[in-house]
Formats: C-alpha cells, sequence, structure tokens
C-alpha cells in the first residue's frame, strides 16, 4: 500500500510540473508571412520534420499567410499557387490575415518575394514583438532597409536578414581556413540576374556580396564599379588595405566560387552548397547543405539566440551595394561606403 500511495504522489506531481517533468516542451512555433518563395517550403521541410536533430530540432513551422502574388514579377505569379500546395504537405496550416498568423506563431519569417512588401509586413511582425528573420532581399530599396532596421531598434525586437549563401561551408569556411590563415583579400564571382523593381544588386547579386563579407569581414571603406552586358565588378577597399571584389556574370557560364588570399596562402573556396577545398580540392561528393546551413542559424535565433548577422553589418553590406550603384552613376568613381551610411543617422 505505501509503494502504491508513493506511485500515485509522484504521478500527481508529474501531472503538475507538466513539460519540467518527462514531456517534451514545447517547440517554437514559427509562422510564415509570404508563400511565393519556394525557401518557405524549403524551411518548413527541415524544421517540421520528426527526425529534425541538433539544432534544428524544437522549432516547427505551424502557419502561414500566403499573402498575394505581385503582379509584375512572374516568378511570384508563378511560385505563389506551387509553395501554397507544398507547405500543405508539412502540417503547415494557413492563415486568413496577419493577425491571425501573430496569433499563433512565437516568432516569424518573411518569405515574400518582393523586398517592396517587407517594410509594411515587417512593421506588423515588430510591432507585435516577435522575433524576425527576413529572407533576401531585405528590401528593394536602401530606403526601407534602413527604415526596417530602424524599427527593429526602436521596437527592442530581434530581427535579422541573410542570404543562404553566407552559410554554405564552402564560403563561411573559408574565413578561418587552415591553408589560408588570415583573409588579406577576396575575389568573388557568382550569376547577377535582375528584377527592374529591384535596386539593381539587391535581387541575386546580394548572395555573393553577402559571401564575400562572411570571407572578408566588415570594414569596407571605398567601392568602384564598372559594368558591361557581360558583366559588373565591383572593387571594394577595406579601412585596412585589405582588397575584395564581386563578378556578377550577366552572360556566359555562371558558376558561384571564390579565390581567397590569406597570409599562409592562396585557395579556391569551395562552391555553394558544399565544403571548404582541401590542398585546392573542391569536394562535391560530400553532404550537400543548400538551405541547411542558415536554417541551423535561424533556429538557434528563434530559441533565443543572438541574430545571426548585426544590423550593422547588414547595413554596411546594403552601404556596399548603394556605393556601387552611385559609382556605377559616376562612371567607376570611388565612393566612400561612409558617405551612404551617414543618411541612416
Amino acid at each position: 500500500m505505501t509503494i502504491h500511495r508513493n506511485c500515485l504522489a509522484f504521478v500527481a506531481v508529474v501531472s503538475l510540473l507538466g513539460p519540467a517533468w518527462g514531456q517534451a516542451p514545447r517547440p517554437v512555433r514559427v509562422g510564415v508571412l509570404g508563400l511565393d518563395n519556394y525557401q518557405a517550403v524549403a524551411y518548413a521541410q527541415l524544421f517540421n520534420d520528426p527526425k529534425a536533430s541538433g539544432d534544428l530540432a524544437g522549432v516547427r513551422v505551424v502557419a502561414a499567410y500566403p499573402a498575394s502574388a505581385s503582379p509584375d514579377i512572374p516568378e511570384s505569379v508563378d511560385g505563389l499557387p506551387k509553395w501554397k500546395k507544398q507547405i500543405a504537405a508539412f502540417d503547415v496550416k494557413l492563415a486568413h490575415s496577419v493577425d491571425e498568423l501573430l496569433r499563433g506563431c512565437d516568432a516569424v519569417m518573411i518569405m515574400s518575394l518582393d523586398g517592396r512588401k517587407h517594410l509594411e509586413q515587417a512593421t506588423a511582425v515588430l510591432k507585435a514583438g516577435k522575433r524576425l528573420y527576413i529572407g533576401r532581399p531585405l528590401a528593394a530599396s536602401w530606403a526601407d532597409a534602413v527604415a526596417i532596421m530602424k524599427l527593429a531598434k526602436e521596437s527592442g525586437t530581434p530581427c535579422w536578414t541573410s542570404s543562404q549563401h553566407r552559410f554554405s561551408p564552402g564560403f563561411s569556411g573559408m574565413r578561418n581556413h587552415p591553408e589560408v590563415g588570415r583573409v588579406v583579400g577576396c575575389d568573388i564571382y557568382g550569376g547577377c540576374p535582375t528584377e527592374p523593381s529591384h535596386a539593381e544588386l539587391y535581387w541575386h547579386a546580394l548572395h555573393s556580396i553577402e559571401a564575400l563579407y562572411a570571407i572578408m569581414g566588415s570594414g569596407c571603406d571605398t567601392v568602384r564599379c564598372a559594368s558591361t552586358p557581360y558583366a559588373i565588378a565591383i572593387t571594394g577597399v577595406w579601412k585596412d588595405g585589405r582588397v575584395g571584389t564581386y563578378r556578377g556574370i550577366k552572360k556566359g557560364a555562371v558558376k558561384y566560387s571564390a579565390t581567397v588570399f590569406g597570409d599562409k596562402g592562396v585557395s579556391v573556396a569551395g562552391i555553394y552548397g558544399h565544403g571548404v577545398p582541401v590542398k585546392g580540392i573542391v569536394p562535391t561528393n560530400d553532404r550537400y547543405m543548400g538551405y541547411e546551413g542558415i536554417a541551423i542559424e535561424m533556429a538557434k535565433f528563434f530559441k533565443g539566440g543572438a541574430v545571426s548577422v548585426s544590423a550593422a553589418e547588414t547595413l554596411e553590406i546594403f552601404a556596399f551595394m548603394e556605393a556601387a550603384h552611385e559609382s556605377k552613376r559616376q562612371n567607376g568613381a570611388a565612393v566612400r561606403i561612409s558617405n551612404i551610411l551617414k543618411k541612416v543617422q
């Protein structure tokens, strides 16, 4: 009888304590705002995988508000019905309004393809105090990019953005590569399609420019830009004298990689989704990590971690692109990033 009474007492205590005793804690509930971007489906698949482990465990996409497609962006019009249908396969419920979405989640991913919508969407999320990740591009214009980061600061709500290229192992691993050492320069290249409704470099060049910053770090001083029908070439000189370049490929074969110069050696970088090279050999048969690298960073953030890319670095990256736009208008003249950043203050 004594053993029986003790067992009943133990069960009663466990039932009162709930998740603290014997039950898995409730996952962080993430809502998706905008469904015309494939990344919404990719992240739902990673977070909602029953076998998710490590940092990816403990986060679940529970709802999505599709929003409307942007009629002047064919990719948005074509993508919305496809991704809206596919995300349902991961047990994600569709909300009927932004307010309904916000009521049912702890954090938000803005996945609308159209950066022109992001300021309005981010305003609703940040005012609701929900941790926020914004898929690329942060915005379609410099003014909107600044406004979003300013609102995040004023509201005290953590918010960040990044290209998934930044966290591709073949790029992120070059910053401290044992065969390269301290990075003294980097020449990066990738595709450069544009979208008329967005600032020229914001639409796709951002991927490689973000990876350039992942390798070089922040601190660029001046930017020069040259552009032809074949490529756009940007040269950045960092405050410590290091030089980083971006070649945006407009015509010809497209590949995403880089050459990294260090105080110990020079090496080609990995290619998107794969690991770092060893003795100059780029791996292609290793485990592919396209969206998984950034998904891990997002999961840590949604669970209360710090932002993975600071607002200061994000604004410098956008100022880098704005300086390149201005240099192009001035036929390749050097433009100081500090003059662009003054507009933030």
